[in-house]
């Protein structure tokens, strides 16, 4: 079976999605599409902006869906048996399988990046990579640390954790880490605590735009990130989208379930390669490409 994959945030770079701006037009009139629900011309940052330009959160959440979901919905061959994304990812998994139109996606995308940013504003945190340490062990130092707020935030494969929490938080689980026998410890250059109770501000304000956006009966299931299960359940996608800011990315465990389920090649669709790095880490005995 097919699989489908979308990336997150941190994919992005400078000149995504040109290609297919120029070469199809039928990408071209999505992009520019997007820029008129945006109000604003990404097109511009995401084909000549800088690294910094592209760095800013109300450009970089959009600018991977919008390449992600053109990609995929201008490939011929585009034909999911089953979708999951990488945080942000999730969304542009959701217009993959037809539970979300183009426009409402990108507009809850949009909503989704300005309430992270103002939760980050409200509480300076931070998160950092964990390389070389068992998940349990990295639950367990995060447990232990009982004064700060410290999670597990994203389970990328065997080996690689990313926790989240705030600034003190981080630093002393850091510490602790590398003293339990991690590879290395690796602060993150983020905006703030994703996936961490820290976003809860975030997850309210998405959850009443999410509230008033019309879902669909997906073509195929998606393996979301809370729960790494699959659903073709319109209220419980709703719901784990909701609870998605606040809850760890589950991607580890949702390629494990895919695989389960029948999935034998993963595509990745949008910039960057990274998804399919983890794919093969999990899962190194089925096949891995971009779109």
């Amino acid at each position: 079976m097919k699989a489908y994959i979308f990336p997150g945030q941190g994919a992005q770079f400078t000149g995504m999605g040109k290609d297919l701006y120029d070469a199809n037009p039928r990408a071209k009139a999505l992009f520019e599409q997007a820029n008129d629900i945006l109000g604003f011309p990404i097109t511009v940052t995401m084909f000549t902006g800088s690294a910094d330009e592209l760095k800013q959160t109300n450009v970089t959440q959009p600018a991977i869906f919008i390449h992600s979901v053109i990609a995929a919905l201008t490939n011929d061959t585009f034909a999911p048996q089953m979708v999951a994304g990488h945080s942000l990812g999730e969304f542009s998994s959701l217009v993959a399988n037809k539970t979300l139109t183009f426009e409402d996606a990108l507009r809850l995308v949009s909503k989704r990046a300005a309430a992270m940013q103002r939760a980050c504003e409200q509480n300076p945190s931070t998160m950092a990579a964990i390389l070389g340490l068992d998940d349990q062990k990295v639950e367990e130092i995060c447990a232990s640390i009982t004064d700060e707020i410290v999670v597990a935030a994203n389970y990328n494969c065997p080996g690689q954790l990313v926790i989240s929490g705030s600034i003190k938080g981080i630093e002393i689980a850091c510490e602790k880490m590398k003293a339990a026998g991690a590879k290395r410890a690796l602060p993150l250059q983020v905006g703030g605590a994703f996936h961490s109770p820290l976003m809860e501000p975030a997850r309210e304000e998405l959850a009443k735009a999410i509230e008033s956006t019309k879902f669909a009966a997906p073509l195929c299931p998606v393996y979301q990130n809370v729960n790494a299960a699959p659903s073709s359940d319109v209220a419980e996608i709703k719901r784990n989208l909701m609870d998605q800011l606040t809850s760890p990315v589950r991607w580890t465990q949702s390629v494990q379930n895919m695989v389960k389920d029948g999935g034998t090649v993963f595509i990745e669709c949008g910039p960057g390669k990274v998804l399919q790095g983890l794919v093969k880490k999990i899962a190194p005995g089925v096949e891995a490409m971009s779109i």
